[in-house]
């Protein structure tokens, strides 16, 4: 696959260590872009070695549990998703506007002890190897029971879609934008990110949104958070 001016052909084109940005409710999934402000130093000396570098870093959400000692840094769920720098502007207040666009998932391993203010993790790509393959899995979704399951949210929350660009769009990208556009909470979230693959995805997705909605019409309100 190809993120920026990069190929990504096999996961032997990835680094075996990447620094990692813990961020509650994030989704990044292959393909996709996402939009951070980045302003704490910590994270600026990521983002400034990233662009010294290979230009990759680790979106991950951290987990409920805490390291022991320290409760500045959280445990991390074991799967996360390596995103390329693809856009970078400075604000001239100290922040950076930053895009990433998805590469691979990958599954944490041992922390690096290392010098530098952010947190490295190891890295082990064998298990999302697929995931730079461009519209892997895509006939085996169910695309009529993910746009019911869209109508019928919209029509419960009286909402709207365009349409014809839903129709237009390819099924990988359909599935993906619509599982970060969704509005539910990080461990729906880390569902959707460690489903196995596209069409897993799809129907965690449609899981996720049917009972939703079926809470909604119990008791009024969406409790998913």
């Amino acid at each position: 696959m190809q993120a920026g001016n990069a190929i990504y052909e096999t996961i032997a084109d990835l680094p075996p260590v990447l620094p990692v940005f813990p961020l509650s409710g994030a989704l990044l999934l292959p393909r996709t872009q996402l939009p951070l402000n980045i302003f704490e130093p910590r994270y600026i000396d990521m983002i400034d070695a990233a662009l010294s570098g290979n230009r990759l870093i680790g979106m991950v959400q951290p987990s409920t549990d805490r390291v022991a000692g320290d409760p500045d840094r959280p445990a991390l769920c074991p799967v996360g998703c390596v995103g390329r720098l693809t856009s970078f502007q400075e604000t001239g207040d100290g922040r950076y506007l930053v895009s990433l666009q998805g590469v691979t998932r990958f599954a944490l391993g041992q922390e690096v002890k290392s010098y530098s203010r952010f947190r490295e993790v190891e890295c082990d790509y064998a298990a999302f190897a697929h995931d730079l393959r461009c519209g892997e899995g895509e006939e085996d979704v169910d695309r009529n029971g993910l746009l019911k399951t869209l109508r019928d949210y919209l029509s419960a929350n009286n909402l709207d879609a365009d349409w014809e660009s839903v129709s237009e769009a390819e099924t990988e990208v359909l599935v993906n934008a619509l599982c970060i556009m969704c509005p539910y909470g990080p461990q729906e979230k880390q569902a959707l990110l460690e489903a196995r693959d596209l069409k897993t995805r799809a129907e965690t997705l449609i899981a996720i949104t049917e009972m939703d909605l079926a809470k909604t019409q119990n008791d009024g309100g969406s409790t998913l958070q």
